[in-house]
């Protein structure tokens, strides 16, 4: 028997007699992950948002969240006696004068963009696995509130600096504002203090960047984390993997280790990029002045659909009973972003509405064996995608010398073809990945292995797929249909018999007719395994 030395012992009985943690500690310590590499996006995110709090805490030690005018007089000759604002003249001191204080900026700028890229890769893989299905439609709802309050820490963080670029994004998030409807000069008033730019948006930003935001998104990552651990893990199917157990490595020492090494290289990428990649030259864009705008000004990338929606959209504008509605800025503002989000968080709730299925799932699904949702995805993908290139149009045209007036009526028509062309192209490639899946399944896999037939026909060796491929292949579940949906004869309900429950159940037979069995019966030759072997299929 291992004997406790007392330095542990005694503090350990200590915690245990006041607080009972004997018992939870054993239990949770020794909770199973799973180890796809998959699930590692996620925690990108995670990290990426630990090293933001760490490098912001460096930087307000130094940064002046104030609009007053200030003289610079600083190490940087090219804006010697330069009027600006003591929150430029900040971070130009941060740059330039604290040791550190450039390589502390850009990981924290690049650590924010990882942060957002991390959580629309995590974002997507659930999406497309279908791991935010009962019982996990809260946490889903969870994850799009942190991706849009962290689309708002970017946008307030980015206009901080207060330097010609971030300036142009401010001057735009006010437009989108007032072309709202009867409150929108209200909005403009309330954030600006009065006319724009005022002298009291970057102290507020300052507030909400630093305390109101980070705060909610500190208590919505806690909330996801907890629900992840109470209703465990979703896995993808494979050998031993069922609806009631969790494969993969214990919290302690597996997962604990993992997580350290994965922090130390999210942290070791991020330094590596801030030292050997420029992004964000503040003194290059010079203060912001509400006259000037710089050339070639584009946001950064989560920003970029905004961006690309004002540029495609055409000039259009009602004008009524004294009023001006500026459609031309309000569509691209709120539309876009309406139907992601809105269809992001719909989507659970739609599917179950569909198919009907009400059943608990903890093992996700291969993309490629839900074609129509798969599809849907990419669909979405292609449309912010397309936005996102739009944002950048006048530098396509610069670059590659083609009229500015091509690039956008290009854009225009992209952003309706594009997705149809993405869906169609999806869903059949998900079909034929399921035929050779099924083709697998029914003959084996190629072994390289050449063999002549008594008739003088060569043909390749198939082998038995290994057991973990098989049992992953065959994890393959039938997309659930309604009662009656997939012309079965049974009687529909009579919750199916108005016009709503007509068009739910010829969704419903849309949605899962995919009927491509994990077995199928292919008219190929059989092909002998060997001399004294019987044929495999």
């Amino acid at each position: 028997m291992t004997k406790i030395s007392k330095a542990i012992a005694g503090p350990s009985r200590f915690l245990d007699d006041r607080l009972g943690g004997a018992n939870f500690l054993k239990r949770n310590l020794r909770k199973v992950f799973p180890d796809h590499w998959s699930f590692l996006l996620g925690e990108i995110a995670l990290y990426s948002f630990i090293i933001l709090l760490l490098t912001g805490t460096f930087l307000t030690f130094w940064y002046v969240p104030s609009m007053q005018h200030v003289t610079y007089e600083g190490p940087y000759a090219p804006l010697k006696g330069v009027e600006m604002t003591a929150a430029y003249a900040s971070s130009l001191a941060i740059t330039f004068e604290v040791r550190g204080g450039l390589l502390l900026r850009q990981i924290h700028h690049w650590a924010a963009l990882l942060f957002i890229g991390g959580l629309m890769v995590h974002m997507l893989r659930v999406f497309f696995t279908g791991a935010y299905r009962k019982p996990r439609e809260l946490n889903w709802l969870i994850g799009l509130a942190l991706f849009t309050l962290a689309l708002v820490e970017g946008l307030t963080g980015y206009s901080l600096p207060d330097d010609l670029l971030s300036g142009a994004g401010l001057r735009i998030t006010q437009g989108v504002m007032l072309s709202i409807p009867i409150i929108g000069t209200y909005l403009s008033f309330f954030l600006f203090n009065g006319e724009y730019p005022g002298e009291s948006v970057i102290p507020r930003f300052y507030s909400i960047h630093i305390l109101l935001v980070p705060g909610i998104l500190l208590a919505l990552i806690t909330a996801h984390l907890v629900l992840m651990w109470v209703q465990k893990h979703t896995q993808m199917p494979g050998k031993g993997r069922t609806e009631q157990n969790v494969v993969g490595g214990p919290l302690l020492p597996s997962f604990m280790a993992k997580a350290g090494a994965y922090t130390l290289f999210t942290l070791a990428v991020l330094t590596g990029l801030s030292t050997f990649t420029q992004i964000n030259p503040i003194w290059l864009y010079g203060p912001y002045t509400p006259s000037d705008v710089s050339a070639g000004s584009q946001p950064d990338f989560y920003m970029g659909f905004l961006e690309g929606a004002l540029r495609l959209m055409p000039a259009w504008e009602i004008n009524a009973f004294g009023f001006t509605l500026a459609l031309s800025v309000l569509i691209p503002a709120l539309v876009p972003l309406g139907l992601i989000f809105t269809g992001l968080a719909l989507y659970p709730f739609l599917e179950q509405w569909i198919t009907g299925d009400r059943r608990e799932h903890h093992i996700v699904d291969r993309p490629r064996n839900n074609p129509h949702r798969t599809a849907i995805g990419v669909s979405g993908v292609t449309f912010f995608s397309i936005l996102t290139i739009m944002g950048a149009n006048d530098l396509f045209s610069a670059f590659f010398h083609i009229p500015l007036f091509v690039t956008t009526w290009v854009g225009r028509f992209a952003l309706f073809i594009g997705p149809a062309i993405a869906y169609v192209v999806t869903y059949r490639i998900c079909v034929g990945l399921q035929r050779a899946d099924a083709r697998v399944l029914a003959h084996g896999v190629e072994s390289g292995v050449i063999t002549r037939l008594p008739h003088g026909e060569f043909v390749e060796v198939h082998a038995p797929p290994a057991d973990d491929l098989e049992a992953h292949v065959r994890g393959k579940k039938s997309i659930p249909m309604l009662p009656g949906a997939d012309g079965d004869g049974q009687v529909p309900p009579e919750t199916a018999r108005g016009m709503l429950g007509r068009l739910r159940t010829r969704m419903s037979r849309a949605y899962g007719s995919e009927k491509i069995p994990p077995k199928e019966d292919h008219e190929e030759p059989k092909v002998p395994a060997g001399r004294d072997e019987p044929p495999h299929r």
